[in-house]
């Protein structure tokens, strides 16, 4: 079995043990519960491959074990993910069919306004731990038709891992490859990926402003990118691929809130095939951060839309259950320095 936990690496292996192309693929769809991890007709394994089926089940089974967190929201369900070694990341239920998942144990941006990033990075995800948090998830709710990478870490720091693991989604889980999204605080290297994948995801910019030196100081790690650099990058690949751009605005009051923020916002992407997703901050415990009114948000908005830009207010999934992200993994890691914790002790 393989001695990391790379998709390609499974792959790898399964070759060695006698797989063809289409046995791989079987074990692949046995996975995500389409077809049988039995041998059948024409798709016997070789013995070899036979023998270590239920090895292979358990490995895969194993990679992401869920801690499930039920929110007042409608369809909305936080996940405290479980790692083999451990390790523990984010993904998010969403409503409309669709999963928010992780890339990254922690993350090394250090967005101000952001829990997971307070704690810095800790590690990778293999492109199979990064899968397994669909196909664990599907087994609670099998009707999901939407992917967005947009949970704890920046993909673009872990890209070989990620374009692995959304061409699964997209190739083998079968998903329109416009419903897989991945989130970037922008980085030449994904920029430049991404036109070569053979599955072309969507794209989404983790803006929060226009204003450089601000951006510099709320995204402390991130490329030292100007915003018109990263939208012009980001709106050039929405138009190659015909999906939009989602621009992504955590709005913080008193920081980024201005009606002069979002006019420049709007002279940027004005013509260009985009849309304004504002996120108000999910407060945090000891941040300073606070969201502005439901008013403001919605002047704000149809101050955009007037200008024939699609604005919406995307509600932070879960608040009732700290939803934001990195929240529930630092509670559960608090509480695991205090004293031994079982996972249904979480739930409590």
């Amino acid at each position: 079995m393989p001695r990391s936990l790379h998709l390609s690496e499974f792959e790898r292996d399964f070759a060695e043990l006698g797989a063809k192309p289409t046995h791989i693929r079987r074990l692949w769809r046995a996975w995500l519960g389409l077809a049988s991890w039995q041998s059948q007709g024409h798709a016997s394994y070789p013995k070899a491959l036979q023998e270590k089926l239920p090895e292979i089940q358990s490995q895969l089974e194993s990679l992401a074990r869920f801690n499930v967190k039920e929110s007042r929201q409608a369809e909305s369900s936080k996940l405290l993910v479980m790692l083999p070694d451990g390790a523990c990341v984010e993904a998010v239920l969403l409503p409309r069919q669709a999963l928010c998942i992780s890339t990254q144990v922690g993350c090394a941006v250090g967005c101000a306004f952001c829990m997971t990033g307070k704690g810095g990075l800790e590690r990778q995800l293999s492109s199979a731990e990064i899968a397994a948090q669909y196909v664990a998830a599907t087994r609670i709710k099998p009707d999901i038709k939407k992917v967005v990478l947009m949970g704890m870490g920046e993909p673009s720091h872990n890209l070989a891992a990620v374009e692995e693991a959304v061409e699964f989604i997209g190739d083998v889980a079968g998903l329109a490859h416009k419903q897989i999204v991945v989130s970037t605080v922008g980085d030449e290297r994904l920029f430049d990926a991404l036109p070569t994948w053979s599955v072309k995801p969507a794209l989404a910019l983790s803006l929060h402003t226009t204003d450089f030196e601000k951006r510099q100081k709320l995204l402390k790690n991130a490329p030292a990118l100007t915003p018109e650099y990263l939208l012009q990058r980001t709106l050039d690949y929405a138009e190659q691929t015909k999906y939009p751009a989602q621009i992504e605005w955590t709005l913080l009051a008193g920081i980024n809130d201005t009606f002069q923020e979002v006019e420049r916002l709007a002279e940027l992407v004005a013509g260009r095939y985009a849309m304004v997703n504002f996120i108000a901050v999910n407060p945090t415990e000891g941040s300073d951060f606070k969201r502005p009114s439901q008013d403001h948000i919605e002047d704000l908005i149809t101050f955009l839309r007037r200008k024939g830009i699609v604005a919406t207010l995307r509600d932070s999934a879960a608040q009732d259950i700290e939803g934001g992200c990195g929240q529930l993994r630092a509670r559960h890691l608090s509480a695991a320095r205090e004293a031994p914790i079982s996972l249904e002790k979480l739930d409590r």
